[in-house]
């Protein structure tokens, strides 16, 4: 079975997973560019975190954090914050699992959400209506690649709606299993293909992996 991840990973991992059954190459889709701003204080606000480029140019950009309160979407989010040194208050799998979270049970704590560009609205839309004190500050930009690939594969892999978009744009989504990273990115695919999706419940790439080892027919 060859398999195509929109994004590179640990090629290492992927193999010791899958086993030799499995083939995979990596073609990136999207690319991110720090923005530069200038630290400011983060007194008594709590932190909202959603991506791993969102840690990587909040510490480039030289903020500090203090007895902030943080809170993030992914493990892989909270690995990066982990690896900094700090403890994560709250984890939950997607934004929309987050919010409603903060909004049950933190709505009287101030945030600043630190993300990118092109960023859901969704802690905005869901926060308005509760009132909770909430502030997004873009710290980069995403940018399509939109690769245009003439290898076939049996399957491939999806890891955001942004890479969706860039690589449904010249390339075909039809007579292939479709594999996505959580709902966000499969309710994306669904935008281009009527064909199956199937999605990590766990929103992790060690979970999608056993995800597409069990969809492998035996010999």
């Amino acid at each position: 079975m060859k398999i195509l991840f929109t994004k590179k990973s640990d090629a290492q991992m992927i193999s010791r997973k899958l086993g030799d059954h499995f083939s995979f190459d990596f073609v990136e889709v999207i690319s991110t560019e720090n923005i530069s701003v200038k630290p400011f204080d983060l007194e008594d606000n709590s932190l909202i975190f959603t991506s791993v480029n969102g840690v990587k140019s909040f510490f480039e950009n030289g903020f500090e954090i203090r007895e902030n309160k943080i809170y993030c979407v992914g493990k892989t989010t909270e690995k990066s914050l982990a690896q900094k040194g700090f403890q994560v208050f709250r984890t939950e799998k997607n934004a929309v699992n987050l919010a409603d979270f903060i909004a049950e049970h933190s709505a009287d704590e101030k945030f600043i959400h630190f993300a990118g560009n092109i960023s859901l609205d969704t802690f905005h839309n869901k926060f308005l209506p509760e009132s909770v004190d909430y502030k997004k500050v873009i710290l980069y930009t995403t940018h399509l690649i939109y690769p245009e690939l003439s290898r076939k594969y049996d399957a491939i892999v999806f890891f955001s709606p942004s890479g969706v978009r860039s690589f449904a744009k010249f390339n075909s989504l039809e007579d292939v299993q479709l594999f996505s990273i959580g709902e966000t990115t499969e309710k994306e695919l669904k935008k281009f293909t009527q064909n199956t999706i199937s999605t990590s419940k766990a929103n992790h790439l060690d979970d999608l992996l056993d995800l597409i080892k069990s969809m492998q027919p035996e010999a």
